[in-house]
């Protein structure tokens, strides 16, 4: 990294020595996840491109808009409507923490037995090595699970932390709830800009997020074809850079990669030989920069053709309606998309269920791995309702717990092993 990147990151007040040992391991787990990979799409190099300057270039484009005025929001859920932020011509950032380096420094503040996304992304914050904390005005949490909601109470000494209640169901009474949080986010982030939210401005920003979720969308189709013309491993990328980069380039940079793909398509060209192994992924997210089981399934000889999880289909799961012509009526809509996202944290639940069932069909899955973080109790609960919907409908399962470390991958690889020669026999 160059000089002027340090002076930055000093500026910033981030610990460098730490950083430096953060940052010191990434490239050579990058060349061997990402780029010894052969037939890769062309135009991945974008993404890669955007990884290797994601504490660099990027950065300092944030600081610079920071400078001319523009809010920057840190979020960590795909729940917030980041429409709100859009509106007001502010940045969201997502936050989640994917990395065992910061693990050991969120026990200190938090429990052991807590999800490791929620340790690694305290010790992010205490470690003072993600440029992207250092840099945002407010953060903006949620209640999706008991260890994040109490996690906020002491994110909130370090930085302000503002909390959304998430509704628990999804009648009409919590769309309800939902709305008024919504519009309290609101009036908490035009207080925070200076600026007022008006139709105008916040149909912009519905635009541009649906914008976005239509590309990955179209991403995800394409992975649908045999053979797949993408690996999942590079589609999991891209997606977590999507909670980093500029919302409209990144859409432009995806729809060009699409253009690619599609192409590939038609040739019948892809990274995996037709007919291997076409495997659902299922369960918790994958927060950058946690590779771990996409590259333990792939380099097994099978490939991942999607992921039901906040990383996967849930962050552009749905449209927000665009004919909203007052702000009630946008914020109902934002409102509205609540029910297109089935996460673990709702109950009952069974649209989730119908959700991975319809996705294992559409992408002709071979099979599907149940993933959950260690100690994610909302998801390690609903697997078993997961698991035997999937075997009544004959599709096999393989439920897998991990955490962040290395520490596991050899046994995580001889029970995926098996489950492909079972699949494939």
């Amino acid at each position: 990294m160059s000089e002027a990147y340090r002076e930055m990151w000093r500026a910033l007040d981030m610990d460098l020595e730490k950083h430096d040992v953060f940052l010191g391991g990434l490239p050579g787990a990058f060349s061997e996840v990402f780029l010894q990979q052969e037939n890769r799409p062309a135009r991945m190099a974008y993404f890669d491109n955007a990884l290797a300057e994601a504490h660099g270039g990027r950065i300092k484009e944030i600081l610079d808009q920071k400078k001319a005025g523009r809010p920057v929001a840190g979020t960590f859920c795909v729940f917030v409507p980041e429409e709100l932020i859009f509106a007001v011509d502010g940045i969201s950032i997502g936050l989640c923490g994917g990395a065992q380096f910061t693990v050991p420094t969120g026990e200190q503040v938090l429990p052991r037995n807590l999800c490791p996304l929620i340790k690694s992304l305290m010790g992010f914050k205490l470690d003072r090595i993600c440029p992207y904390f250092q840099a945002v005005d407010f953060l903006i949490g949620e209640t999706t699970c008991d260890g994040k909601k109490k996690t906020w109470e002491i994110l909130n000494e370090y930085v302000p932390t503002y909390v959304m209640e998430l509704p628990q169901k999804k009648t009409e009474a919590d769309l309800t709830l939902w709305e008024g949080e919504i519009n309290r986010l609101k009036e908490e982030i035009e207080r925070r800009s200076g600026q007022a939210i008006t139709a105008e401005k916040l149909a912009a920003g519905i635009k541009k997020a649906n914008a976005r979720r239509a590309a990955l969308a179209r991403l995800y189709r394409a992975r649908q074809a045999d053979p797949a013309p993408i690996s999942g491993k590079d589609a999991l990328l891209i997606s977590q850079l999507a909670f980093f980069d500029d919302p409209e380039r990144f859409t432009a940079q995806v729809n060009s990669l699409c253009d690619e793909l599609e192409e590939r398509i038609a040739r019948g060209e892809g990274v995996a030989r037709k007919g291997a192994p076409r495997l659902l992924v299922t369960g918790t997210p994958m927060a950058l920069p946690y590779w771990k089981l996409h590259h333990l399934v792939e380099t097994a000889g099978a490939v991942i053709i999607a992921e039901e999880t906040c990383t996967g289909t849930r962050y552009f799961a749905g449209q927000v309606a665009e004919d909203g012509l007052t702000v009630e009526e946008q914020v109902k809509n934002l409102a509205r998309r609540l029910t297109a996202i089935n996460c673990a944290c709702f109950t009952p639940n069974k649209e989730r269920v119908e959700d991975i069932l319809r996705l294992a069909r559409e992408a002709k899955a071979d099979g599907v791995i149940y993933f959950s973080l260690q100690f994610c109790q909302p998801f390690s609960v609903e697997g078993r309702l997961v698991e035997k919907a999937l075997q009544e409908a004959g599709l096999p399962v393989l439920r897998l717990e991990s955490d962040y470390s290395e520490e596991d991958a050899a046994q995580l690889k001889t029970r995926i092993d098996a489950f492909l020669e079972m699949i494939t026999a």
